[in-house]
């Protein structure tokens, strides 16, 4: 461990933790959205962005880590999560050189320590957005670069509404509006370099094949107001009849609406 982390607990997120601990043998079978949004945030990352300490920031299996690595060979990498059951699946596959448990709203890490926040579809889990770029902003030495992908409303939008014809239960996450992203990284005093928004639809055979997938990333329905036990089969057959109308020949759509965003924190006058 080096300079750069500070002893700190992680703040109470248990069931999200805990979920992707459970998911993470599975996840990178069922990963290939992650993968195509991870790659596409790569390729968004500035060409002079050269940094000498990087942070895989809710690294889950460490395939970023990985690919952070390669990239920025002679860097030294930090690869971060919420859930230990990642980290003790991620370490053995290398990538980075210190793999730290910790939570995106309170870094276990020192001001001004990294070059770059790179984080991939881990952020939409995360209540306060504003408290994580204002800890991007602690950690970022100047010139360095928060590179992020995430989730905002419009997502899962099919099986939302599919849901809401069966009954008035809570069954997909809630994600924040993309107008919320951009007056919240407006706010925070990085340099915004870009943001947008960007679909990305994945079909499926069936709805059993969508939600299977979703319990094996760990990502099915964490939110409170979501129904208890078992879900009836009168339910779910009404389910499965609302989410036909939205077939397409290439099956039934999910789709994910992905928010890209860059950031940089300028050199002080």
């Amino acid at each position: 461990m080096t300079e750069a982390f500070q002893a700190g607990g992680l703040p109470d997120k248990r069931q999200v933790a805990a979920s992707f601990s459970r998911a993470a043998d599975s996840y990178d079978s069922v990963a290939a959205l992650q993968r195509a949004v991870g790659h596409e945030l790569l390729a968004r990352l500035p060409e002079s962005c050269t940094p000498a300490r990087w942070l895989d920031l809710g690294c889950g299996t460490g395939y970023f880590s990985r690919a952070l690595g390669r990239r920025f060979a002679s860097a030294e990498g930090v690869a971060l999560d919420i859930a230990e059951g990642m980290l003790r699946y991620a370490q053995p596959l290398a990538g980075a050189q210190h793999f730290v448990a910790g939570d995106a709203e309170r870094l276990p890490l020192r001001d001004e320590s990294c070059d770059l926040l790179f984080s991939s579809l881990a952020l939409q889990w995360c209540a306060d957005f504003a408290v994580v770029l204002g800890e991007a902003r602690r950690l970022l030495r100047p010139g360095g670069v928060l590179a992020f992908s995430s989730l905002c409303v419009g997502t899962l939008q099919e099986l939302r509404d599919s849901w809401q014809a069966v009954d008035g239960f809570v069954h997909v996450n809630r994600f924040r509006h993309f107008e919320d992203y951009q007056g919240l990284c407006a706010a925070s005093g990085l340099q915004l370099l870009s943001l947008q928004t960007q679909p990305q639809v994945l079909h499926y055979p069936d709805v059993r094949s969508l939600t299977h997938e979703l319990k094996a990333l760990g990502a099915h329905n964490l939110n409170p107001g979501r129904p208890g036990g078992l879900t009836g089969r009168a339910r779910m057959l009404a389910l499965l009849a609302a989410y036909e109308q939205f077939r397409q020949p290439q099956g039934l759509p999910a789709t994910y609406q992905v928010v890209y965003g860059v950031l940089r924190k300028e050199h002080q006058a």
